[in-house]
């Protein structure tokens, strides 16, 4: 099996698609604290971005302004995302999350973490070992291991 970067980039954008299917059929079939996964990653960024606007959460989101709107004041209706004007910045308003918010947040981590545990289970420990290595190569490429360790809540 060729390892040259064009079949990396296909591998990835054929499995990555894959494992995003099964974490978002694990939270719809569980409502793991009632989230979509828009509603998960936007509590994520916020867990990580504490004080992050409304442009901040879209663009890691994914969402128009308009529709991000929608999806946080149904997260602030919960009481799971509080807005609060910024002190620096009166016109700035940011965006934080609620003891419970972090509690949904963590929960739905957890469970979704859980399932993956158990499909993971199923492969030898050697080829564990190759996707542990696998996934800190993708993240050293793509995101810092810090964010990784707060979207866990730590």
């Amino acid at each position: 099996m060729s390892s040259g970067p064009d079949e990396c980039a296909r591998q990835v954008l054929e499995t990555i698609p894959l494992v995003m299917r099964v974490i978002r059929a694990q939270m719809r079939s569980h409502r793991v604290a009632g989230l979509s996964v828009p509603q998960f990653r936007a509590l994520i960024f916020l867990n990580r971005h504490e004080g992050g606007s409304l442009s901040d959460v879209a663009g890691h989101v994914g969402l128009m302004l308009p529709s991000m709107s929608r999806m946080i004041d149904g997260l602030v209706a919960r009481d799971l995302v509080m807005r609060q004007v910024a002190a620096a910045d009166r016109r700035r308003v940011e965006l934080t999350l609620t003891s419970r918010g972090r509690a949904a947040m963590r929960s739905a981590y957890e469970s979704t973490q859980a399932h993956l545990s158990k499909r993971l289970a199923a492969l030898p420990e050697p080829d564990r070992t190759i996707i542990l290595k696998a996934m800190q190569a993708l993240a050293s490429i793509f995101g810092s291991r810090r964010e990784a360790t707060n979207a866990a809540g730590g």
